[in-house]
Parts: C-alpha cells; sequence; structure tokens
C-alpha cells in the first residue's frame, strides 16, 4: 500500500503515500488528499512535509534545447510530525494549483507529451527525502475549453504539446514558463502554413490567448512567422466566437507576411470584451498541441494506446526520475 520507505531512517523506517481526493482539477482550483505516513518499528520524527507540483520544461541554450523538471510550486502543509512505531499518521493538506498551470487532459483524456506530478518531501534532519510522486490530471477552464473547441470546429489536427521556459513579450507571467499547443492547420490554409500554436497566460480575471502561426516558404516567399495576442475575461471568452475570429485572423496571416494583429477591437470581430492588438512571442522556440473536430475526440484517438491509467503513471515517474532538480532557470527572458 505504501509507495517508498523513508531512506533517511533506514530498513525499518517509516513509509509513505499521498493520497489525492481527485486527481482532475482545473488551474486555479486546489489539490486536497492526505499524506499518509506508516510508522516502522521505531518512533520517528519528521521535520517537515513538503508538496511540490513539477512539470516538465524544454530549455533553449544556444543552438541546442535540453529538458528538465521544473518546480513551479512548493507548499510546506506540516512540522514538526511524531511517528510512533507501528502507527499511522495522516496529515491533511490543500495546494492552489496555479492559473498559469498547463494543460495536461482534455476532454478527459491525458494531453500527450504534457505530464505534472504532485511531489512529496519529507525533511528530516535537514535532509529532504522524495517520499512520493502523483500525477495530476489539469483540464482547460470554460474559458480556455471554448477557445480549444474553435480548434476543433475549424478543422485542426492536434501535433504536440510541451512547455517552454521563458516568458512572452507583452504579457504579464507568474510563472517562468508557458505552455505551447500545436496544431496542424484546418486544409484550407494547409497550403499557406504548416501550423499554428496557441499559448495560455491566465489570471483570475483575464484569459490571454497567443497564437503563432508558421508560415511555409516558397518560390516568391522565405515563409516565417505570425503572432497574435488577444485579450479577454473569463466570462467575455465564454461568449465569444472564437472560430469566426481564429478564422478571420488566419485568413489574415494566410494572405501577408510579417506580424498580424489578433484582437482588434469592436470593429474587427464584432466580439464584447476584445482585448488591445499586440503581438510578439520571445526569442524562445515554440512546440503546441492540436485539436480536431471536438477537441476531446481528437485528443482521445491520439491518446488511445499511448498514455492512460497505469501507463501514464509509470510514464511520470520515467520522466521526472533521476532528473536533478530544477530545469529553468527562474525569470529568464
Amino acid at each position: 500500500m505504501f509507495k517508498r520507505m523513508l531512506s533517511a531512517f533506514g530498513v525499518g523506517g517509516p513509509s509513505v503515500d499521498t493520497v489525492l481526493d481527485t486527481p482532475h482539477v482545473v488551474p486555479g482550483q486546489v489539490v486536497t488528499g492526505q499524506v499518509r505516513i506508516q510508522g516502522g518499528s521505531n518512533e520517528a520524527r519528521i521535520d517537515q512535509v513538503v508538496l511540490s507540483l513539477v512539470t516538465r520544461v524544454e530549455v533553449e541554450h544556444g543552438d541546442q534545447e535540453f529538458g528538465g523538471t521544473a518546480e513551479f510550486l512548493r507548499v510546506q502543509v506540516a512540522q514538526g510530525v511524531h511517528v510512533a512505531a507501528n502507527q499511522p499518521v495522516s496529515v491533511p493538506f490543500q495546494v492552489p494549483v496555479p492559473w498559469e498551470a498547463p494543460i495536461t487532459a482534455v476532454g478527459g483524456q491525458p494531453l500527450p507529451g504534457m505530464t505534472v506530478g504532485v511531489r512529496t518531501e519529507l525533511v528530516i534532519s535537514g535532509a529532504p527525502d522524495k517520499g512520493d510522486l502523483d500525477p495530476l490530471f489539469i483540464g482547460p477552464l470554460p474559458s480556455q475549453d471554448r477557445v480549444l473547441e474553435a480548434f476543433g470546429q475549424l478543422g485542426f489536427q492536434f501535433r504536440s504539446a510541451d512547455v517552454e521556459a521563458g516568458r512572452i513579450h507583452g504579457v504579464q507571467q507568474e510563472l517562468g514558463f508557458y505552455q505551447e499547443i500545436e496544431f496542424f492547420p484546418p486544409a484550407r490554409y494547409a497550403g499557406a502554413l504548416s501550423q499554428v500554436e496557441l499559448t495560455f497566460v491566465t489570471n483570475p480575471h483575464e484569459l490571454v490567448v497567443v497564437l503563432e502561426a508558421d508560415k511555409r516558404g516558397g518560390m516568391f516567399s522565405s515563409g516565417g512567422d505570425s503572432f497574435g495576442r488577444f485579450h479577454v475575461s473569463h466570462q467575455d471568452a465564454v461568449q465569444t466566437d472564437w472560430a469566426g475570429a481564429i478564422d478571420q485572423w488566419l485568413a489574415q496571416v494566410s494572405q501577408r507576411g510579417g506580424h498580424a494583429a489578433f484582437g482588434g477591437g469592436h470593429q474587427a470581430y464584432g466580439q464584447p470584451g476584445y482585448g488591445q492588438p499586440g503581438h510578439g512571442y520571445d526569442q524562445h522556440g515554440h512546440h503546441g498541441h492540436r485539436r480536431g473536430p471536438g477537441m476531446g475526440g481528437v485528443v482521445a484517438g491520439a491518446a488511445a494506446g499511448v498514455v492512460g491509467g497505469m501507463i501514464i503513471g509509470e510514464a511520470l515517474d520515467d520522466a521526472f526520475e533521476d532528473d536533478g532538480g530544477d530545469a529553468f532557470g527562474g525569470d529568464e527572458e
């Protein structure tokens, strides 16, 4: 039942297991559960019980890109825990999910390429003992889901998803990374565009949608990237005609070079709540994911036989194991 023995106490020491009340949340929610410690043959004292949220992050360094584990939230949930010999101790906890946490599940299915885990550490005599790692499935907010559904309605196809270290130009971020969800474009734009990448930056009041379209090069064109940025409240985002707005932006991008602004005001798309136009990513590269008719259906098809159930738990353990700490260096610009 208990997954990990606490190595600091040696043979016969206590063991620990972290149980989540539900592994399915959305950004801004609170993860609740219990850290269950089973006493060993001797009594023990645990200085601190710490929970953290971790994910895989891609980092660019010059012309090279490498991946590592990033801890993006750390919470002490208990201190000075006495564990009697052979007795169980349960430590309840509440851990807030950051609004910018990456999406790892769509339509109830794991999103291929994405992993977030709840990591348990027990600090004993000043030394951390990493006792447990449990997968956490983070679904989209209703405002985010409306955008993803529009991608499905327009005929986009999911390609990949990952998390990149760095910051997006012109967008206020809490975390030092952002998620990229990459799509193959709808068939009618396939001749002009090779892929479209979607990024959400979210806070309690606002959804920022950032788009990047990679244009195909041709006999008279060298290709290039076009960017769009859109700011809207969560309430307005649920009411917005995203399919119409994104389709109009795609048409503009496919017909012109350089940058095309997305979110040009009421006159541009006739929708309430459109923010100021803008564009631009930072110098870091991008990857992404994609969704088709009803995003849940496309993601489910991509995920079938690849990640699910026990497999994603094993994939998380393998992804984070022996990964040497934090992969991103804070406020990298």
